[in-house]
Protein backbone atom coordinates (compact mmCIF):
# COMPACT_ATOMS: atom_id res chain seq x y z
CA UNK A 1 0.00 0.00 0.00
CA UNK A 2 1.46 3.17 -0.74
CA UNK A 3 2.10 6.04 1.13
CA UNK A 4 -0.47 8.55 -0.86
CA UNK A 5 -3.26 6.27 -0.39
CA UNK A 6 -2.35 5.87 3.42
CA UNK A 7 -2.69 9.50 3.43
CA UNK A 8 -5.53 9.36 1.26
CA UNK A 9 -7.27 7.18 3.70
CA UNK A 10 -6.43 8.92 7.02
CA UNK A 11 -7.77 11.98 5.05
CA UNK A 12 -11.17 10.47 4.21
CA UNK A 13 -11.77 9.42 8.14
CA UNK A 14 -10.73 12.74 9.55
CA UNK A 15 -13.05 14.38 6.96
CA UNK A 16 -15.82 12.49 7.82
CA UNK A 17 -15.12 12.70 12.04
CA UNK A 18 -15.18 16.81 11.37
CA UNK A 19 -18.18 16.66 9.66
CA UNK A 20 -20.36 14.66 11.81
CA UNK A 21 -18.73 16.81 14.72
CA UNK A 22 -19.20 20.20 12.98
CA UNK A 23 -22.34 19.23 12.33
CA UNK A 24 -23.32 18.73 15.95
CA UNK A 25 -21.51 21.97 16.98
CA UNK A 26 -23.47 24.09 14.75
CA UNK A 27 -27.29 22.25 15.15
CA UNK A 28 -25.96 22.79 19.10
CA UNK A 29 -25.66 26.71 18.01
CA UNK A 30 -29.20 26.87 16.51
CA UNK A 31 -31.06 24.77 19.13
CA UNK A 32 -29.47 27.16 21.44
CA UNK A 33 -30.24 30.77 19.53
CA UNK A 34 -33.81 29.23 18.04
CA UNK A 35 -34.78 27.85 21.34
CA UNK A 36 -38.00 30.43 22.61
CA UNK A 37 -38.90 30.68 18.98
CA UNK A 38 -39.35 26.87 18.84
CA UNK A 39 -41.56 27.14 22.09
CA UNK A 40 -43.72 29.54 20.25
CA UNK A 41 -43.82 27.34 17.34
CA UNK A 42 -44.77 24.15 19.70
CA UNK A 43 -47.77 25.90 20.82
CA UNK A 44 -49.50 27.00 17.54
CA UNK A 45 -49.13 22.89 16.54
CA UNK A 46 -53.06 22.28 17.58
CA UNK A 47 -54.67 20.01 15.32
CA UNK A 48 -54.00 21.22 11.91
CA UNK A 49 -51.90 18.77 10.02
CA UNK A 50 -50.56 20.94 7.42
CA UNK A 51 -49.70 23.91 10.38
CA UNK A 52 -47.51 20.60 12.08
CA UNK A 53 -45.71 20.03 8.60
CA UNK A 54 -44.95 23.33 8.04
CA UNK A 55 -43.47 23.48 12.04
CA UNK A 56 -41.79 20.19 11.80
CA UNK A 57 -39.84 22.08 8.15
CA UNK A 58 -39.48 24.93 10.11
CA UNK A 59 -38.34 24.12 13.54
CA UNK A 60 -35.49 21.32 11.31
CA UNK A 61 -34.60 24.01 9.23
CA UNK A 62 -33.51 26.31 11.97
CA UNK A 63 -31.92 22.96 14.43
CA UNK A 64 -30.50 20.73 11.36
CA UNK A 65 -31.60 17.63 13.11
CA UNK A 66 -34.43 15.67 12.14
CA UNK A 67 -33.35 13.35 15.06
CA UNK A 68 -33.33 16.08 17.06
CA UNK A 69 -37.36 16.97 16.63
CA UNK A 70 -38.57 13.70 16.36
CA UNK A 71 -37.03 13.55 20.41
CA UNK A 72 -38.44 16.17 21.36
CA UNK A 73 -41.57 15.70 19.84
CA UNK A 74 -41.51 11.93 21.36
CA UNK A 75 -41.08 13.74 24.91
CA UNK A 76 -44.17 16.25 24.66
CA UNK A 77 -46.56 13.15 23.22
CA UNK A 78 -44.95 11.19 26.19
CA UNK A 79 -45.94 14.17 28.35
CA UNK A 80 -49.46 14.32 27.09
CA UNK A 81 -48.84 17.75 25.86
CA UNK A 82 -49.49 17.04 22.31
CA UNK A 83 -51.63 14.04 20.44
CA UNK A 84 -49.83 11.78 18.52
CA UNK A 85 -51.58 13.05 15.38
CA UNK A 86 -49.85 16.47 15.86
CA UNK A 87 -46.61 14.97 16.73
CA UNK A 88 -47.16 13.14 13.41
CA UNK A 89 -47.75 16.01 11.25
CA UNK A 90 -44.48 17.73 12.72
CA UNK A 91 -42.35 14.71 12.07
CA UNK A 92 -43.02 14.55 8.56
CA UNK A 93 -42.37 18.24 8.23
CA UNK A 94 -38.65 17.18 10.28
CA UNK A 95 -38.26 15.04 7.57
CA UNK A 96 -38.51 17.77 4.89
CA UNK A 97 -36.30 20.49 6.86
CA UNK A 98 -33.35 18.09 6.89
CA UNK A 99 -32.94 17.58 3.07
CA UNK A 100 -31.06 20.97 3.40
CA UNK A 101 -28.06 19.22 4.70
CA UNK A 102 -27.90 17.57 1.30
CA UNK A 103 -28.17 20.82 -0.47
CA UNK A 104 -25.42 22.73 1.90
CA UNK A 105 -23.18 20.05 1.69
CA UNK A 106 -23.74 20.10 -2.40
CA UNK A 107 -22.27 23.68 -2.28
CA UNK A 108 -18.86 22.35 -2.23
CA UNK A 109 -18.67 21.42 -6.17
CA UNK A 110 -19.05 25.26 -6.24
CA UNK A 111 -15.98 27.93 -5.83
CA UNK A 112 -17.29 30.08 -3.57
CA UNK A 113 -17.39 26.96 -1.01
CA UNK A 114 -13.26 28.19 -0.28
CA UNK A 115 -14.52 31.07 0.61
CA UNK A 116 -17.15 29.58 3.34
CA UNK A 117 -14.27 28.44 5.59
CA UNK A 118 -13.85 31.90 7.09
CA UNK A 119 -17.12 31.29 8.95
CA UNK A 120 -14.87 28.94 10.82
CA UNK A 121 -12.52 31.78 11.70
CA UNK A 122 -15.40 34.66 12.41
CA UNK A 123 -17.30 31.72 14.60
CA UNK A 124 -13.98 31.13 16.97
CA UNK A 125 -13.76 34.53 17.42
CA UNK A 126 -17.04 35.73 18.60
CA UNK A 127 -17.04 32.56 20.67
CA UNK A 128 -14.59 34.45 22.80
CA UNK A 129 -17.08 37.07 23.43
CA UNK A 130 -18.58 37.64 26.43
CA UNK A 131 -22.13 38.03 25.29
CA UNK A 132 -24.22 34.76 25.10
CA UNK A 133 -25.99 35.65 21.72
CA UNK A 134 -22.60 35.76 20.31
CA UNK A 135 -21.09 33.02 21.64
CA UNK A 136 -24.16 31.23 20.00
CA UNK A 137 -23.66 32.41 16.66
CA UNK A 138 -20.28 32.31 16.80
CA UNK A 139 -20.95 28.38 17.98
CA UNK A 140 -22.95 28.08 14.74
CA UNK A 141 -20.53 29.65 12.40
CA UNK A 142 -17.96 27.76 13.69
CA UNK A 143 -19.73 24.46 12.84
CA UNK A 144 -20.79 25.70 9.43
CA UNK A 145 -17.37 26.25 8.50
CA UNK A 146 -15.58 22.96 9.62
CA UNK A 147 -18.52 21.64 7.65
CA UNK A 148 -17.07 23.22 4.42
CA UNK A 149 -13.32 22.37 6.03
CA UNK A 150 -14.33 18.77 6.43
CA UNK A 151 -15.85 18.59 2.89
CA UNK A 152 -12.62 19.77 1.02
CA UNK A 153 -10.55 17.10 3.20
CA UNK A 154 -12.85 14.39 1.97
CA UNK A 155 -12.76 15.76 -1.59
CA UNK A 156 -9.54 15.80 -1.70
CA UNK A 157 -8.58 11.87 -0.29
CA UNK A 158 -11.43 10.90 -3.06
CA UNK A 159 -8.86 12.84 -5.58
CA UNK A 160 -6.93 9.97 -5.02
CA UNK A 161 -6.99 7.19 -8.34
CA UNK A 162 -6.50 4.49 -5.86
CA UNK A 163 -8.66 5.21 -3.59
CA UNK A 164 -11.72 5.41 -6.46
CA UNK A 165 -10.45 2.39 -7.71
CA UNK A 166 -11.38 0.96 -4.73
CA UNK A 167 -14.66 2.54 -3.83
CA UNK A 168 -15.84 1.73 -7.64
CA UNK A 169 -15.12 -2.08 -7.29
CA UNK A 170 -16.76 -1.84 -4.16
CA UNK A 171 -20.01 -0.81 -5.69
CA UNK A 172 -19.96 -2.22 -8.79
CA UNK A 173 -20.26 -5.40 -6.91
CA UNK A 174 -23.06 -3.86 -5.02
CA UNK A 175 -24.74 -2.69 -8.44
CA UNK A 176 -28.34 -4.27 -6.99
CA UNK A 177 -30.03 -1.13 -5.86
CA UNK A 178 -32.24 -3.42 -3.25
CA UNK A 179 -28.57 -4.30 -1.39
CA UNK A 180 -27.33 -0.18 -1.69
CA UNK A 181 -30.59 0.39 -0.14
CA UNK A 182 -30.14 -1.73 2.34
CA UNK A 183 -26.67 -0.61 2.81
CA UNK A 184 -27.75 2.62 3.57
CA UNK A 185 -30.65 1.52 6.13
CA UNK A 186 -27.67 -0.31 8.00
CA UNK A 187 -24.99 2.62 7.77
CA UNK A 188 -27.72 5.08 8.71
CA UNK A 189 -28.92 2.86 11.61
CA UNK A 190 -25.38 2.83 13.28
CA UNK A 191 -24.53 6.32 13.09
CA UNK A 192 -27.97 7.59 13.96
CA UNK A 193 -27.65 10.72 11.33
CA UNK A 194 -29.25 10.52 7.79
CA UNK A 195 -27.86 13.40 7.83
CA UNK A 196 -24.11 12.68 8.26
CA UNK A 197 -24.62 9.39 5.40
CA UNK A 198 -26.30 12.10 2.74
CA UNK A 199 -23.31 14.45 3.15
CA UNK A 200 -20.94 11.78 2.86
CA UNK A 201 -22.73 10.15 -0.36
CA UNK A 202 -22.84 13.43 -2.17
CA UNK A 203 -19.04 14.09 -1.55
CA UNK A 204 -18.36 10.49 -3.13
CA UNK A 205 -20.48 11.42 -5.98
CA UNK A 206 -18.52 14.97 -6.01
CA UNK A 207 -15.13 12.51 -6.13
CA UNK A 208 -16.30 9.95 -8.51
CA UNK A 209 -15.58 7.18 -6.62
CA UNK A 210 -19.69 6.15 -6.81
CA UNK A 211 -22.55 6.73 -9.63
CA UNK A 212 -25.21 8.85 -9.05
CA UNK A 213 -27.87 6.31 -8.93
CA UNK A 214 -25.70 4.41 -6.82
CA UNK A 215 -25.51 7.08 -3.88
CA UNK A 216 -29.59 8.23 -4.30
CA UNK A 217 -30.39 4.08 -3.42
CA UNK A 218 -28.27 4.66 -0.62
CA UNK A 219 -29.63 8.12 0.10
CA UNK A 220 -33.25 6.11 -0.02
CA UNK A 221 -31.93 3.71 2.43
CA UNK A 222 -30.87 6.60 4.74
CA UNK A 223 -34.23 7.99 5.04
CA UNK A 224 -35.33 5.28 6.65
CA UNK A 225 -32.54 4.19 8.73
CA UNK A 226 -32.87 7.52 9.93
CA UNK A 227 -36.31 6.32 12.27
CA UNK A 228 -33.97 4.00 14.21
CA UNK A 229 -32.98 6.91 16.24
CA UNK A 230 -37.44 7.08 16.64
CA UNK A 231 -37.61 3.66 17.80
CA UNK A 232 -34.41 3.76 20.44
CA UNK A 233 -36.05 7.28 21.59
CA UNK A 234 -39.35 5.25 22.04
CA UNK A 235 -38.05 2.66 24.44
CA UNK A 236 -38.88 3.00 28.09
CA UNK A 237 -41.47 5.86 26.97
CA UNK A 238 -45.17 6.12 26.96
CA UNK A 239 -47.44 3.45 24.99
CA UNK A 240 -48.20 6.79 23.11
CA UNK A 241 -44.45 7.67 22.20
CA UNK A 242 -44.18 3.72 21.03
CA UNK A 243 -47.43 4.24 18.54
CA UNK A 244 -45.49 7.13 17.34
CA UNK A 245 -42.13 5.61 16.59
CA UNK A 246 -43.41 2.32 15.01
CA UNK A 247 -46.45 4.50 12.70
CA UNK A 248 -42.57 6.56 11.47
CA UNK A 249 -41.25 3.59 10.61
CA UNK A 250 -44.19 1.75 8.83
CA UNK A 251 -44.74 4.91 6.57
CA UNK A 252 -41.05 5.58 5.81
CA UNK A 253 -40.89 1.70 5.24
CA UNK A 254 -43.75 1.79 2.25
CA UNK A 255 -42.17 5.40 0.55
CA UNK A 256 -38.37 4.32 0.85
CA UNK A 257 -39.42 0.46 -0.62
CA UNK A 258 -41.96 1.49 -2.70
CA UNK A 259 -39.09 4.16 -4.56
CA UNK A 260 -36.62 1.95 -4.52
CA UNK A 261 -39.20 -1.20 -6.20
CA UNK A 262 -39.79 1.76 -9.01
CA UNK A 263 -36.45 2.57 -9.78
CA UNK A 264 -35.42 -0.89 -10.15
CA UNK A 265 -37.75 -1.61 -12.32
CA UNK A 266 -36.47 1.72 -14.36
CA UNK A 267 -33.47 0.28 -14.19
CA UNK A 268 -34.09 -2.52 -16.12
CA UNK A 269 -35.21 -0.78 -18.79
CA UNK A 270 -32.27 1.30 -18.81
CA UNK A 271 -33.67 3.78 -17.61
CA UNK A 272 -31.50 5.83 -15.29
CA UNK A 273 -32.68 8.58 -12.87
CA UNK A 274 -29.29 9.99 -11.88
CA UNK A 275 -28.25 10.61 -15.51
CA UNK A 276 -31.89 12.77 -15.94
CA UNK A 277 -31.27 14.61 -12.80
CA UNK A 278 -27.87 15.60 -13.88
CA UNK A 279 -28.96 16.75 -16.88
CA UNK A 280 -31.63 18.71 -15.74
CA UNK A 281 -28.95 20.13 -12.65
CA UNK A 282 -25.66 19.52 -14.58
CA UNK A 283 -24.01 19.07 -11.22
CA UNK A 284 -23.97 15.38 -10.32
CA UNK A 285 -24.07 16.49 -6.49
CA UNK A 286 -26.65 18.86 -6.37
CA UNK A 287 -28.74 16.44 -8.77
CA UNK A 288 -28.50 13.57 -5.46
CA UNK A 289 -29.37 16.90 -3.48
CA UNK A 290 -32.28 18.03 -5.28
CA UNK A 291 -33.29 14.24 -5.41
CA UNK A 292 -33.76 14.21 -1.88
CA UNK A 293 -35.75 17.37 -1.74
CA UNK A 294 -38.50 16.15 -4.40
CA UNK A 295 -38.75 13.10 -2.28
CA UNK A 296 -39.68 14.48 0.62
CA UNK A 297 -41.35 17.12 -0.88
CA UNK A 298 -43.97 14.27 -2.59
CA UNK A 299 -44.27 11.72 -0.09
CA UNK A 300 -44.65 13.33 3.30
CA UNK A 301 -47.72 15.59 2.09
CA UNK A 302 -49.14 12.85 0.60
CA UNK A 303 -49.18 10.56 3.81
CA UNK A 304 -50.78 13.14 5.83
CA UNK A 305 -54.75 11.89 5.08
CA UNK A 306 -52.86 8.33 6.20
CA UNK A 307 -52.15 9.21 9.47
CA UNK A 308 -55.64 8.95 11.41
CA UNK A 309 -55.94 5.26 10.25
CA UNK A 310 -52.49 4.50 11.27
CA UNK A 311 -53.28 5.23 14.85
CA UNK A 312 -55.86 3.87 15.17
CA UNK A 313 -54.50 0.33 13.80
CA UNK A 314 -51.37 1.32 16.20
CA UNK A 315 -54.10 1.38 18.74
CA UNK A 316 -55.24 -2.16 17.99
CA UNK A 317 -51.64 -3.43 17.74
CA UNK A 318 -49.77 -2.30 20.63
CA UNK A 319 -52.74 -2.82 22.99
CA UNK A 320 -52.99 0.02 26.54
CA UNK A 321 -50.76 -1.40 29.26
CA UNK A 322 -52.05 -0.28 33.13
CA UNK A 323 -50.40 2.47 34.31
CA UNK A 324 -47.52 1.37 36.80
CA UNK A 325 -46.94 3.28 40.16
CA UNK A 326 -46.74 7.04 40.15
CA UNK A 327 -45.28 7.72 36.24
CA UNK A 328 -49.09 8.84 35.35
CA UNK A 329 -48.79 11.84 37.75
CA UNK A 330 -46.11 13.24 35.35
CA UNK A 331 -48.40 15.61 32.66
CA UNK A 332 -45.38 17.29 31.04
CA UNK A 333 -41.62 16.46 31.31
CA UNK A 334 -40.39 13.46 29.38
CA UNK A 335 -36.34 12.81 29.07
CA UNK A 336 -36.66 13.38 25.33
CA UNK A 337 -37.42 16.72 25.79
CA UNK A 338 -33.46 17.68 27.37
CA UNK A 339 -32.70 17.61 23.64
CA UNK A 340 -33.91 21.12 23.34
CA UNK A 341 -33.13 22.77 26.79
CA UNK A 342 -35.37 26.02 26.30
CA UNK A 343 -38.63 23.58 25.66
CA UNK A 344 -37.30 21.35 28.83
CA UNK A 345 -37.31 24.26 31.26
CA UNK A 346 -40.87 25.44 29.73
CA UNK A 347 -42.52 21.81 30.04
CA UNK A 348 -40.60 22.05 33.57
CA UNK A 349 -42.41 24.99 34.74
CA UNK A 350 -45.89 23.65 33.67
CA UNK A 351 -44.87 20.48 36.13
CA UNK A 352 -44.16 22.52 38.70
CA UNK A 353 -47.55 24.33 38.40
CA UNK A 354 -49.16 21.13 38.54
CA UNK A 355 -47.27 20.38 41.87
CA UNK A 356 -48.29 23.73 42.85
CA UNK A 357 -51.90 22.39 42.47
CA UNK A 358 -51.58 19.10 44.27
CA UNK A 359 -49.92 20.78 46.97
CA UNK A 360 -52.97 23.80 47.33
CA UNK A 361 -55.74 21.20 47.16
CA UNK A 362 -54.08 18.67 49.92
CA UNK A 363 -53.80 21.93 51.77
CA UNK A 364 -57.47 22.79 51.76
CA UNK A 365 -58.31 18.64 52.49
CA UNK A 366 -55.79 19.24 55.57
CA UNK A 367 -56.93 21.86 56.74
CA UNK A 368 -60.61 20.73 56.70
CA UNK A 369 -59.40 17.24 58.60
CA UNK A 370 -58.23 19.34 61.25
CA UNK A 371 -61.03 22.24 61.79
CA UNK A 372 -63.82 19.78 60.58
CA UNK A 373 -62.48 16.41 61.90
CA UNK A 374 -64.10 14.82 58.89
CA UNK A 375 -62.36 11.88 57.85
CA UNK A 376 -63.60 11.37 54.41
CA UNK A 377 -60.85 12.48 52.78
CA UNK A 378 -58.12 10.95 54.83
CA UNK A 379 -57.35 7.82 51.70
CA UNK A 380 -56.91 10.89 49.32
CA UNK A 381 -54.55 13.26 51.62
CA UNK A 382 -52.13 10.25 51.87
CA UNK A 383 -52.37 9.19 48.19
CA UNK A 384 -51.92 13.36 46.87
CA UNK A 385 -48.66 13.42 48.87
CA UNK A 386 -46.99 10.70 48.17
CA UNK A 387 -47.72 11.82 44.57
CA UNK A 388 -46.32 15.31 45.71
CA UNK A 389 -43.36 13.63 46.61
CA UNK A 390 -42.65 11.77 43.40
CA UNK A 391 -43.06 14.99 41.83
CA UNK A 392 -40.79 16.01 43.89
CA UNK A 393 -38.33 13.94 43.10
CA UNK A 394 -39.17 13.36 39.48
CA UNK A 395 -38.65 16.85 38.64
CA UNK A 396 -35.43 17.35 40.59
CA UNK A 397 -33.78 14.48 38.72
CA UNK A 398 -35.02 16.12 35.85
CA UNK A 399 -33.44 19.82 36.70
CA UNK A 400 -30.40 17.93 37.52
CA UNK A 401 -29.93 16.77 34.26
CA UNK A 402 -30.86 19.89 32.31
CA UNK A 403 -29.07 22.04 34.84
CA UNK A 404 -25.54 21.03 32.77
CA UNK A 405 -26.76 22.14 29.43
CA UNK A 406 -28.38 25.74 29.74
CA UNK A 407 -27.49 29.14 29.50
CA UNK A 408 -26.09 31.56 32.07
CA UNK A 409 -29.92 33.33 32.07
CA UNK A 410 -31.64 29.78 32.48
CA UNK A 411 -29.27 28.37 34.75
CA UNK A 412 -30.53 31.20 37.42
CA UNK A 413 -34.18 29.85 36.60
CA UNK A 414 -33.41 26.39 36.83
CA UNK A 415 -31.63 26.97 40.36
CA UNK A 416 -34.78 28.80 41.39
CA UNK A 417 -37.17 25.96 40.18
CA UNK A 418 -35.25 23.84 42.80
CA UNK A 419 -36.12 25.71 45.34
CA UNK A 420 -39.63 26.42 44.60
CA UNK A 421 -40.64 22.29 44.45
CA UNK A 422 -38.89 22.09 48.06
CA UNK A 423 -41.33 24.48 49.30
CA UNK A 424 -44.15 23.27 47.54
CA UNK A 425 -43.20 19.73 49.06
CA UNK A 426 -42.95 21.78 52.63
CA UNK A 427 -46.56 22.59 51.82
CA UNK A 428 -47.73 19.29 50.78
CA UNK A 429 -45.90 18.09 54.66
CA UNK A 430 -48.08 20.39 56.40
CA UNK A 431 -51.31 19.07 55.40
CA UNK A 432 -50.17 15.51 56.23
CA UNK A 433 -49.26 17.02 59.68
CA UNK A 434 -52.94 18.63 60.05
CA UNK A 435 -53.83 15.26 59.48
CA UNK A 436 -52.09 13.68 62.18
CA UNK A 437 -52.57 16.20 64.17
CA UNK A 438 -56.33 15.94 63.98
CA UNK A 439 -55.85 11.92 64.37
CA UNK A 440 -54.63 12.39 68.10
CA UNK A 441 -57.23 15.03 68.70
CA UNK A 442 -59.85 12.54 67.82
CA UNK A 443 -58.29 9.65 70.11
CA UNK A 444 -58.78 12.28 72.60
CA UNK A 445 -62.02 13.14 72.09
CA UNK A 446 -61.04 16.88 71.75
CA UNK A 447 -62.38 19.36 69.52
CA UNK A 448 -61.79 23.26 68.61
CA UNK A 449 -64.22 25.74 69.80
CA UNK A 450 -66.55 27.26 67.30
CA UNK A 451 -65.00 30.46 67.77
CA UNK A 452 -61.50 29.18 67.86
CA UNK A 453 -62.68 27.84 63.76
CA UNK A 454 -64.30 31.05 63.11
CA UNK A 455 -61.12 32.47 63.91
CA UNK A 456 -58.70 30.69 62.10
CA UNK A 457 -61.37 30.48 59.22
CA UNK A 458 -60.21 34.18 58.82
CA UNK A 459 -55.84 32.99 58.82
CA UNK A 460 -56.56 30.38 56.64
CA UNK A 461 -58.64 32.51 53.64
CA UNK A 462 -55.60 34.87 53.48
CA UNK A 463 -53.52 31.99 53.12
CA UNK A 464 -56.02 30.44 50.09
CA UNK A 465 -55.66 34.25 48.83
CA UNK A 466 -52.11 33.73 48.80
CA UNK A 467 -52.11 30.70 46.80
CA UNK A 468 -54.44 32.14 44.34
CA UNK A 469 -51.63 34.87 44.27
CA UNK A 470 -48.19 33.23 43.90
CA UNK A 471 -49.20 30.70 41.66
CA UNK A 472 -50.21 33.57 39.33
CA UNK A 473 -47.19 35.31 40.10
CA UNK A 474 -45.07 32.28 38.81
CA UNK A 475 -46.88 31.88 36.54
CA UNK A 476 -46.50 34.61 34.59
CA UNK A 477 -43.36 36.18 36.35
CA UNK A 478 -45.82 38.53 37.44
CA UNK A 479 -43.61 41.05 39.66
CA UNK A 480 -46.53 43.63 40.20
CA UNK A 481 -48.31 41.63 42.66
CA UNK A 482 -45.14 40.89 44.48
CA UNK A 483 -45.93 43.92 47.13
CA UNK A 484 -49.72 42.90 47.37
CA UNK A 485 -48.27 38.98 48.11
CA UNK A 486 -45.72 40.56 50.64
CA UNK A 487 -48.58 42.70 52.35
CA UNK A 488 -50.48 39.21 52.56
CA UNK A 489 -47.86 37.45 54.89
CA UNK A 490 -47.34 40.15 56.56
CA UNK A 491 -51.18 40.10 57.93
CA UNK A 492 -50.61 36.35 58.33
CA UNK A 493 -47.82 37.56 61.03
CA UNK A 494 -50.19 39.78 62.69
CA UNK A 495 -53.14 37.41 62.69
CA UNK A 496 -51.33 34.64 64.19
CA UNK A 497 -49.90 36.60 67.31
CA UNK A 498 -53.90 38.12 67.64
CA UNK A 499 -54.92 34.31 67.32
CA UNK A 500 -52.48 33.14 69.84
CA UNK A 501 -53.41 36.00 72.49
CA UNK A 502 -57.15 35.40 71.95
CA UNK A 503 -56.96 31.14 72.80
CA UNK A 504 -54.92 32.19 76.04
CA UNK A 505 -58.04 34.39 76.78
CA UNK A 506 -60.76 31.52 75.93
CA UNK A 507 -58.91 29.75 78.08
CA UNK A 508 -59.04 32.11 81.35
CA UNK A 509 -62.70 32.00 80.57
CA UNK A 510 -62.83 28.40 80.81
CA UNK A 511 -64.60 28.76 77.22
CA UNK A 512 -61.78 26.22 75.93
CA UNK A 513 -59.54 23.71 77.07
CA UNK A 514 -56.03 24.25 78.23
CA UNK A 515 -55.55 20.52 76.12
CA UNK A 516 -55.86 22.25 72.98
CA UNK A 517 -53.02 24.56 73.49
CA UNK A 518 -50.64 22.70 71.81
CA UNK A 519 -52.58 21.51 68.93
CA UNK A 520 -53.76 25.10 68.54
CA UNK A 521 -50.36 26.73 68.66
CA UNK A 522 -49.01 24.06 66.04
CA UNK A 523 -52.25 24.65 63.74
CA UNK A 524 -51.06 28.58 63.73
CA UNK A 525 -47.30 27.36 63.16
CA UNK A 526 -48.21 25.45 60.39
CA UNK A 527 -50.43 27.82 58.68
CA UNK A 528 -47.95 31.06 59.17
CA UNK A 529 -45.14 28.61 57.48
CA UNK A 530 -47.41 27.69 54.54
CA UNK A 531 -47.65 31.51 54.33
CA UNK A 532 -43.78 31.79 54.62
CA UNK A 533 -43.60 29.15 51.88
CA UNK A 534 -45.60 30.74 49.41
CA UNK A 535 -44.17 34.24 49.93
CA UNK A 536 -40.72 32.00 48.82
CA UNK A 537 -42.69 30.60 45.67
CA UNK A 538 -43.74 34.51 44.37
CA UNK A 539 -40.35 35.76 44.94
CA UNK A 540 -38.49 33.09 43.71
CA UNK A 541 -39.09 34.78 40.07
CA UNK A 542 -36.94 37.76 41.58
CA UNK A 543 -34.94 35.86 43.39
CA UNK A 544 -33.33 31.97 42.91
CA UNK A 545 -34.04 30.71 46.91
CA UNK A 546 -37.25 32.80 46.89
CA UNK A 547 -36.30 35.44 49.76
CA UNK A 548 -38.42 38.71 49.82
CA UNK A 549 -36.25 42.20 48.30
CA UNK A 550 -36.11 45.00 50.30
Amino acid sequence: MSTELIKAIIYLFVGVSIFIVSMRIMSSGLKKISGKGLKRLFKKTQNNPLAGLGIGTVVTTAIQSSDATSCIVLGFINAGAMTIYQGLSIILGAYIGTTITGVLVSFSSFSLSIYLLLFAFIGVILTFINNEKCKNIGEILTGLGFIFFSLEIMKSSFQNPDINLACSKIFSSLSNPFLLYLLGIVITALVQSSSAITGIVIIMISGGAIAVDSGIYIIIGATLGTVATTLLASVGGDIKGKRTAWICFVLRFITSFLTISILAILTTQKIYLGELLTQLFSSFEFAAAMFLVFYNLLFMPLLIPFLKPCIKLSEKLIKDKKEEGMKSVIHYIDAHLLKSPNIAIMQTKREIVHMFELSKENYIRGYERITKQTTEQDKSILEVEDQIDYLNKAITDFLIKLANNVSDEDSKKVGGYFHVINDIERIGDHACNFLDESKIMVEDELKFSDEAISEVDELNKIIIEMFDLALIIFRHNDTDDLKKLHILEEKTDELSKSLAQNHYHRITQNSCSPELTSFYSELITELERVADHLTNIGYSIVDPIGDELE
